[in-house]
């Protein structure tokens, strides 16, 4: 499905639709350039698990974690991240069994870690300097 988000406002707000929609163990790939709004989403998606926390990016410190919602929230950005291996090397395999939303920024870099079933959010600029088309393909409905 794709969708124009015409602020950042509006993409948090699909962010948040997304994430109301989420079941325990689902892994979100996000594509997208740099600045392309794919932070701006899982702050969406967090407060659509009902996170009460701030959500920032991860680039500098790999995974934040957010507790106190519906689910917990595990954002990762593999910007870094040269191969899978350093992603398992991290615990990879321990957070997709603690039952949250693992949320991956530059999944590209790991693709090969990405299983079967894995929500694609590929978020591009539009038009305009604040449009975003966002493309969400997994999604059970």
């Amino acid at each position: 499905m794709e969708f124009v988000t015409n602020s950042e406002a509006e993409t948090e707000a699909l962010g948040a639709r997304l994430g109301a929609e989420l079941a325990p163990g689902t892994v979100i790939a996000f594509t997208g350039d740099l600045g392309a709004g794919k932070t701006a989403f899982t702050r969406g998606l967090a407060r659509g698990l009902g996170v009460p926390d701030r959500v920032t990016s991860p680039t500098f410190t790999i995974v934040n974690e957010y507790e106190g919602g519906r689910l917990p929230l595990f954002h990762f950005d593999m910007y870094r991240l040269s191969s899978s291996d350093e992603l398992f090397d991290i615990g990879w395999e321990d957070y997709l069994a603690r039952g949250g939303v693992c949320a991956v920024e530059w999944s590209e870099n790991v693709s090969d870690a990405m299983e079967e079933g894995t929500v694609s959010v590929d978020i591009r600029r539009g038009g305009a300097d604040s449009q975003r088309v966002i493309t969400v393909e997994g999604m059970v409905r």
